[in-house]
């Protein structure tokens, strides 16, 4: 039996490699024989940088740049096998992970260090840049990392706006002749792992803002200043982002690229399994665990069981999802090849209890899957008392 491993990671708690690696160890609780392949994924998000390097024997470049909330913090990007390309998370430098529950603000946070790692990634002499865009404490549609790469943003006044999405309605003019030169002769990959658009009821302010700090009202105030900065990079470039599946990820940072960069949107989890060869180890499969920390509706908008349960239905493969927390409506991942969906928790317990005994729980649940399939196994089939051999596929 040939058991694929392909989580993700579990936010604030256990990385894709941990998260593999406790499944793995529930699972051989109940089958010690079978073969294990545990491939950690990411989506854009946290653990992109890693998945990539892991897979094709890169190197991963540790770097201080500007926080989200300003200040210096240690980030790092990856250069990959080839040596030719770069990934970067936007989260190593302006992660929601960064900034304490109580400073978070997306009024003020800013991109400004993903600027300096694409900066740092040019001076390595790269020709392709990806850009995994989960996990963002921002809402500033990306300005800061302008900023950073030479772009100004003026108010009334003549003067530079500050950082964070509180300052984007000030912007009354784009001046773009600082722009680093190198952007040019770059290619840029934008790994999303959501389809948000910029602005509106769906828009990144709405949907993701209040998980990153926003009040109501502040939502209101990031919206209109995100709609802003759209029709000012419309007047002066002709691209409308307003509405472009997207670009509303990192709190519009997917919007900011691909408005000012030479950069094509792609599907997160899709960069990942193709650079893991994820496809290849399905071939000659049984099973598919996957996973991460939450599943909900918002699963099914590119996000990493629904793309490694697509490349695993290619091959007809059952799949198997465990998560810390199951929305009301995660059953909708059922419809886009999910087979089985399970809660790691126990019972009812606290978030502090969840994270902290995460790993625990992720193995406890592995052998429930592991015990579950061996009772199956055993299951008489209708009359014949012989022991039926496991048929998965």
């Amino acid at each position: 039996m040939k058991i694929i491993i392909a989580p993700d990671s579990f936010k604030e708690s256990l990385t894709a490699i941990e998260v593999s690696q406790a499944i793995e160890e529930g699972m051989k609780s109940v089958f010690p024989t079978a073969k294990y392949v545990k491939i950690p994924m990411a989506d854009g998000g946290e653990g992109t940088v890693y998945s990539l390097v892991n897979a094709t024997g890169g190197k991963v470049i540790p770097k201080v740049v500007t926080g989200p909330l300003g200040e210096p913090v240690e980030s790092f990007f990856g250069i990959l096998g080839d040596g030719k390309t770069a990934v970067i998370e936007m989260a190593a430098a302006s992660g929601l992970g960064q900034v304490p529950n109580e400073k978070r603000n997306p009024l003020l946070t800013t991109t400004y260090g993903v600027g300096e790692l694409i900066i740092e990634a040019l001076n390595y002499g790269v020709e392709k840049i990806i850009i995994g865009l989960g996990g963002s404490a921002t809402n500033d549609a990306g300005a800061g990392m302008l900023q950073a790469l030479g772009v100004s943003f003026l108010t009334d006044e003549g003067t530079e706006i500050g950082f964070g999405g509180g300052e984007l309605g000030k912007i009354r003019t784009i001046d773009m002749s600082g722009l680093d030169r190198r952007l040019a002769s770059v290619s840029f990959e934008v790994a999303c792992d959501v389809d948000t658009p910029l602005v509106g009821s769906k828009g990144a302010s709405a949907i993701f803002g209040p998980q990153k700090g926003a009040t109501p009202d502040m939502v209101q105030v990031l919206d209109g200043n995100l709609a802003h900065f759209a029709n000012c990079v419309q007047k002066t470039l002709g691209k409308d982002i307003r509405n472009l599946p997207g670009s509303g990820a990192a709190g519009g940072l997917g919007g900011g690229i691909i408005a000012f960069l030479p950069a094509e949107l792609k599907s997160g989890v899709d960069i990942v399994i193709e650079a893991t060869g994820l496809s290849d180890h399905m071939a000659d499969a049984d099973l598919v665990i996957t996973g991460e920390g939450k599943i909900d509706n918002q699963t099914i908008c590119g996000k990493t069981p629904i793309g490694v349960a697509k490349a695993a239905k290619k091959y007809n493969l059952p799949v198997i999802a465990i998560a810390g927390h199951l929305g009301s409506d995660s059953y909708v991942v059922k419809e886009h090849g999910i087979d089985a969906l399970l809660s790691i928790v126990p019972g009812v317990v606290s978030l502090e209890n969840a994270l902290e005994n995460a790993r625990e729980y992720v193995e406890r649940c592995a052998e429930n899957i592991g015990t579950s399939i061996s009772v199956g196994m055993g299951l008489k089939l209708e009359g014949n008392y012989k022991v039926s051999r496991m048929v998965l596929k």
